[in-house]
């Protein structure tokens, strides 16, 4: 009597999965996209710009990872009948793309996600204790 809304409450869970994997991998392409036309406005005026091409870059990549592990584990809740390896299939999967996020931290802020922030990247009109 439930096997036909267990049925339509799979393929909607599916469904979700999908738009949010579909969302990130949009987010990573458009975000790309519009970062390389602000580099190239900008390029002829400054040449200091591939930094912020590259931090533009980077931070449509993680959002977009976020996305894409959000989709992972909706399909992966969503199997009728999950088993172990579909949940260490999955493990695997966050803990890569959480490696990948942690390193891209590193790499566009300079320190780790879970530091604070540092002298240097305090805005001038924050004083040394770091309140505003």
């Amino acid at each position: 009597m439930l096997a036909p809304y267990l049925a339509n409450i799979h393929a909607i869970i599916n469904i979700a999965g999908l738009i949010l994997d579909v969302t990130g991998v949009l987010i990573i392409v458009i975000g790309a996209a519009l970062s390389t036309l602000a580099y190239l406005a900008r390029w002829r005026q400054n040449a200091l710009t591939y930094r912020g091409y590259r931090r533009d870059v980077g931070r449509s990549i993680l959002l977009g990872l976020e996305f894409l592990v959000g989709g992972d584990i909706i399909r992966t809740v969503s199997v009728e009948h999950p088993s172990l390896e579909n949940v260490f299939v999955l493990g695997l999967i966050v803990m890569i793309r959480t490696a990948m996020s942690f390193t891209m931290e590193v790499e566009l802020e300079g320190r780790w996600p879970w530091q604070g922030r540092t002298l240097e990247t305090q805005s001038p009109s924050e004083d040394e204790s770091g309140q505003s």
